[in-house]
C-alpha cells in the first residue's frame, strides 16, 4: 500500500519542496478532522444554519465555520504559508510574515446539502505568494490542487502538477492510494447540469444539451460539485454550470479561485479540459478574490465541442 505520506516523500525534491510537503500534510490532516466532525454532526448539534451571512451573501452552516477554522489552523501549523484565502472570509488572512505560499480553499463545498446527507467536500490549491498582490494570478500559477470528498468513503483527489492521484481514508485515519493515475476518459455519454435553470442557459449550452439528449446521453446531477467531479474522474462526462444570460453582470455562479481553478488544474492533469466559454479556466486572469465564473469541465472531446461552439458564436458576432 502507498499512503499519502509515502507518496509525498517519494515526490520530494523533483516535484515537491519540503515546505510544500508540510503544507499538504497539514491540509490532508485538516480534511481528516473535517471528515470526523461530519460523521457525527447531527449528533453533535452541528446541523441547520447560523444567523451569519458570509461575503458571498450565503447563510453559513455551523460546519462551514468549523471547517474554515480547521483549515486556518492547518495553515498556521505550516511555516511557509504566507496567506490563507477562504471562500468564507471577506479578505485574505495573513499567517506568517516570511511565508511564501498562499493556501486557497473552499472549506465545505456543497454545504447546502449537509442536512440531507449528500456528499460535500473541501477544495484547495497552493500558489506562491509572498505579498497579497501575488494572490490574484491565473490558475496556471497553482503548484498543487486537490479536494476531499466526504461521502460513503472519504477520498482525497490530488495533483502536484503531473497526473491525478486518488486516496481513500481507511479505518485507521490514514489516506491510502487507491487510484494512482486517474484519467478522465475523452468521451462519455453523461452530463451534469441543473436542468431547472434551463431558461437561463446560453444558447450554446442549450444546443449542446439538446444534442446530448438526442444522442443518448444520460443526465446526472448531485448539486454538489465535488460529488459530480468525483464521478467524472471515475467514468467521464461533462459538468456544466453556465453563466446566467439573464444576469450577465454576475459573471457566473462558481468562484474562480476556490472552485474553478483547482478543479481546472485537476481536470487538465487527468487528460480532461475545463473552460469558461471558449477560454481555458486556467488562463483567466482573476480580478478579485471572490470573482465568479461559469464552469464547464470533464471529458476533453465533450468540452472541446462546447468550446468550439462558443468560439464560433464569437466569430459570428464579430462578423455582423
Amino acid at each position: 500500500m502507498t499512503t499519502f505520506e509515502t507518496y509525498l516523500e517519494s515526490h520530494k525534491g523533483a516535484m515537491l519542496s519540503d515546505d510544500l510537503v508540510t503544507v499538504l500534510r497539514n491540509v490532508a490532516e485538516a480534511t481528516r478532522q473535517i471528515s470526523d466532525r461530519l460523521r457525527t454532526s447531527s449528533l453533535d448539534g452541528l446541523t441547520g444554519a447560523t444567523e451569519v451571512t458570509n461575503v458571498q451573501g450565503e447563510t453559513q452552516k455551523p460546519l462551514d465555520i468549523l471547517s474554515n477554522d480547521i483549515l486556518l489552523e492547518a495553515c498556521r501549523r505550516s511555516p511557509s504559508v504566507s496567506f490563507a484565502v477562504s471562500e468564507e472570509l471577506d479578505s485574505e488572512v495573513a499567517i506568517h510574515a516570511d511565508g511564501k505560499h498562499a493556501v486557497i480553499f473552499d472549506p465545505l463545498d456543497g454545504s447546502s446539502n449537509l442536512d440531507v446527507n449528500v456528499t460535500v467536500g473541501t477544495i484547495f490549491s497552493v500558489i506562491e505568494a509572498k505579498t497579497s498582490a501575488d494572490i490574484l494570478k491565473s490558475g496556471r500559477g497553482q503548484l498543487v490542487a486537490g479536494y476531499a470528498a466526504y461521502g460513503p468513503q472519504t477520498m482525497l483527489v490530488l495533483t502536484v502538477g503531473a497526473g491525478v492521484q486518488i486516496f481513500t481514508l481507511n479505518g485507521d485515519g490514514i489516506y491510502v492510494l487507491t487510484n494512482a493515475d486517474a484519467k478522465i476518459v475523452p468521451d462519455a455519454k453523461e452530463f451534469a447540469i441543473n436542468a431547472a435553470r434551463r431558461a437561463s442557459w446560453e444558447d450554446v449550452v442549450a444546443a449542446y444539451i439538446d444534442d446530448a439528449i438526442d444522442t443518448g446521453h444520460n443526465m446526472r446531477w448531485v448539486g454538489s460539485m465535488v460529488a459530480d467531479a468525483l464521478r467524472i474522474f471515475n467514468r467521464g462526462g461533462v459538468f456544466l454550470y453556465p453563466a446566467d444570460r439573464h444576469k450577465p453582470a454576475s459573471g457566473g455562479r462558481l468562484r474562480l479561485l476556490y472552485e474553478g481553478n483547482p478543479i481546472g488544474l485537476l481536470a487538465e492533469a487527468a487528460g480532461g479540459a475545463a473552460i469558461i466559454g471558449d477560454t481555458a479556466i486556467l488562463d483567466v486572469q482573476p480580478t478579485s478574490l471572490h470573482q465568479r465564473v461559469p464552469v464547464i469541465f470533464g471529458s476533453k472531446a465533450e468540452v472541446d465541442k462546447i468550446a468550439a461552439a462558443y468560439a464560433a458564436r464569437v466569430h459570428e458576432a464579430a462578423a455582423e
